[in-house]
């Protein structure tokens, strides 16, 4: 049962945690998303770019989840043509988010950047949005598609929890960081599309918790390379595995069931959202359900 779930999350994770996978998309979607107009990223990387005035603020939120979310990127294609933009924005701004934790040396710095964030969303609000080109991007989204403030500062707000480096003490935990990250983003995704929707919501509910799971599933080698490990504690303890066990890259029997337990608890997400889905979107192209996803 865990195993169609890893098998589904073996693409490139640029979420802050490189090199965990290097698996390219199927050569069809990629095939796909180039033929669409004037989207196709340039060889440049986004450090070269100093802000809006290098690459404009669209074609800078563009490259930087083409460097940092290959996977968000090319969903982000396949939205129809009025929503792209926004959604490059909007998922520029959770990568900016998604890598203060990794790119500070003290925890002070990183609630500077979340502080920053902070005001930055209150001043995107009052239309007067700072000269950074992912403010830029995401000031012109609000105001396409008033956007709900309430998700964007949720995402904020927990990514600052999560600078404390500590392992989830249970699964709920965990659940609970997905929903206020990749849920809310997910919400936000459903208004650039124009979905409003109590059910769909409660689709991206349960997508946006499998997503949280297995991204930190996916995120474990990486988190072992720097001596970190945020595996739920309560099932590491029922199954009498030890961080230790993760940071030697033991494969005992043990340790799998802890991944087999996280993993099974992702794709009981899944099978909720496809009952979701199923009872009330099948007349509706999956497309303009959630293409994210």
């Amino acid at each position: 049962m865990a195993a169609s779930v890893l098998r589904s999350a073996c693409g490139p994770l640029r979420l802050g945690v490189p090199c965990l996978c290097r698996r390219r998309p199927p050569r069809s979607l990629w095939a796909r998303a180039r033929r669409l107009p004037g989207l196709v990223g340039s060889s440049r990387s986004v450090a070269a770019a100093s802000g809006a005035g290098a690459l404009g603020s669209d074609r800078y939120c563009m490259e930087l989840l083409r460097k940092r979310d290959y996977e968000g990127y090319l969903c982000s294609l396949l939205l129809p043509a009025e929503s792209r933009s926004s959604a490059f924005a909007l998922r520029a701004f959770n990568v900016e988010l998604a890598q203060v934790k990794d790119s500070v040396s003290e925890k002070t710095i990183g609630l500077m950047r979340m502080e920053f964030w902070k005001k930055t969303v209150d001043d995107i609000y009052r239309d007067n949005p700072p000269q950074q080109p992912v403010a830029l991007e995401l000031w012109k989204a609000v105001k396409r598609h008033n956007l709900t403030k309430r998700w964007l500062m949720k995402i904020i707000d927990e990514r600052e929890k999560n600078l404390d480096d500590k392992a989830y003490r249970n699964i709920q935990e965990l659940e609970n960081y997905a929903e206020n990250t990749q849920s809310a983003l997910l919400y936000l995704t459903l208004e650039i599309l124009g979905v409003k929707d109590i059910h769909a919501d409660h689709a991206a509910s349960h997508i946006g918790k499998a997503q949280g799971i297995v991204t930190c599933l996916r995120a474990t080698p990486y988190h072992g390379s720097r001596r970190r490990v945020f595996l739920p504690m309560d099932i590491c303890m029922l199954h009498g595995v030890s961080q230790e066990d993760f940071l030697r890259k033991n494969q005992d029997k043990n340790v799998r069931d802890v991944i087999y337990d996280i993993a099974s608890q992702a794709h009981l997400h899944l099978k909720h959202r496809q009952s979701v889905y199923f009872q009330k979107y099948l007349h509706l192209k999956p497309v303009s359900f959630c293409p994210p996803l």
